[in-house]
């Protein structure tokens, strides 16, 4: 699979002569704006979407309408010069002298919904009619443990498989090191379009694989989204757990049982354990203008550097050390967040085994005026700790699900690695 951006790009770049320069984030969000129309200036964001209704009239009303899209017409390249410029490392820059990771989470969405619209290009239409806006990250795998601030990193990607409405885009982040760039991760988002009001799907160009090894990717694709159909179907939401799970929630249930007494109800930790409810931490964000995306929505990116902050710190003051990515899987984004929202987030170790602390951040929008709650995402991050850590220990019914919601996750991060 890593070998396809190499090949993408070779076909891009044959015929032409030197080394192209290469686009950077600020221009990627610059690209964006354009795209869509939107303003620069909060004030004018209402004049600008109502702009937007007009675009209505371009939208196709059959995906046949649409003319065919390869895998290389999305290929996009795009450089964070943290080398070469220097100026721009301190927004990167964490206390460890590494890269924070929270930022390239921002970078990765930019860059998908870019990726997708250079996908949708209609030649004639300055402006697209299309909203493309991130549905999922089905997984982001990390093989560097260290992200350098001082070495310049490439992006590539483009789009892998699309259905009707929706696309699948495969990103890569590679950094630069004696003069060659080498893998620091691999990503997979799933992204949606809908209308100039964002209000209802709309089709999008199809995708023709060109040789074995795009359509191999692009069956890859399928595969990817029968198994979230499945992962869904099977939640602990929706059916009991399996009877071998049931056995792993009532050894942990007789394993904290207190001999002492013949009681349900006496518990007593295990030796170098933690109770599930003793590991878990929580955060506020008032959404500002300053975070909205090009929709004058919260940035998703935003809300993912902001539930990687909080999952890395539970998971930090979980394990008493520094905790390093490994993986990140399953964010659903289930309603957008609007500007000015209070958005309560809480991050909860679910799941450990030997050095590595799965963590489950929930996020919510809360109403101030109506005093309802409102899950907007779930982020799963796994993490791998300097030290072994302690067992993380359910005590009710839910926590015992979300062990089991945790070990799930964390299994198939484990068999993807």
């Amino acid at each position: 699979m890593r070998k396809l951006p190499s090949v993408l790009a070779r076909t891009l770049t044959s015929g032409t002569s030197g080394s192209p320069v290469l686009p950077d984030m600020s221009e990627v969000r610059s690209r964006l704006r354009d795209i869509v129309g939107a303003s620069t200036n909060w004030r004018d964001h209402v004049q600008a979407m109502q702009e937007r209704k007009a675009l209505h009239t371009l939208l196709a009303k059959r995906q046949e309408d649409l003319p065919p899209r390869r895998m290389k017409d999305s290929y996009l390249e795009v450089i964070l010069p943290l080398g070469s410029q220097p100026e721009i490392r301190e927004k990167y820059l964490n206390v460890h002298n590494s890269v924070r990771f929270g930022r390239i989470l921002e970078d990765l969405d930019s860059l998908g919904v870019l990726i997708c619209y250079t996908h949708t290009k209609q030649e004639m239409q300055p402006r697209s009619p299309l909203s493309i806006v991130t549905a999922l990250v089905d997984k982001i795998n990390l093989c560097k443990k260290i992200i350098y601030p001082d070495c310049d990193i490439k992006f590539t990607g483009n789009v892998s498989w699309v259905g009707r409405t929706s696309m699948e885009v495969k990103m890569h982040m590679l950094q630069l090191h004696d003069g060659d760039y080498s893998p620091v991760l691999d990503a997979t988002f799933v992204m949606v379009a809908r209308d100039p009001e964002n209000k209802r799907p709309a089709f999008v160009n199809p995708l023709v694989p060109e040789s074995p090894e795009e359509e191999a990717i692009f069956k890859q694709g399928e595969l990817n989204k029968l198994k979230r159909i499945d992962f869904s179907t099977a939640s602990l939401l929706k059916m009991a757990p399996t009877a071998e799970e049931r056995k792993i929630i009532h050894d942990i249930f007789l394993n904290t049982l207190d001999t002492r007494t013949v009681s349900f109800r006496s518990r007593k930790l295990p030796p170098n354990s933690v109770w599930m409810e003793d590991a878990k931490l929580k955060g506020l964000q008032i959404c500002h203008p300053q975070e909205r995306n090009i929709f004058n929505r919260i940035f998703g990116g935003f809300l993912m550097r902001k539930a990687f902050e909080l999952g890395w710190a539970t998971a930090c003051s979980y394990g008493s050390s520094r905790p390093f990515i490994v993986s990140v899987d399953d964010i659903m984004f289930q309603r957008p967040v609007e500007v000015g929202s209070l958005l309560l987030l809480s991050g909860q170790v679910c799941y450990t085994e030997k050095n590595y602390i799965q963590v489950r951040v929930h996020s919510e929008v809360y109403d101030a005026d109506t005093r309802e709650h409102q899950t907007t995402n779930i982020f799963h991050f796994t993490f791998i700790s300097e030290n072994e850590v302690p067992q993380v220990v359910p005590k009710t019914y839910g926590e015992s699900m979300l062990y089991l919601d945790g070990k799930r996750h964390f299994a198939a991060i484990m068999k993807d690695i």
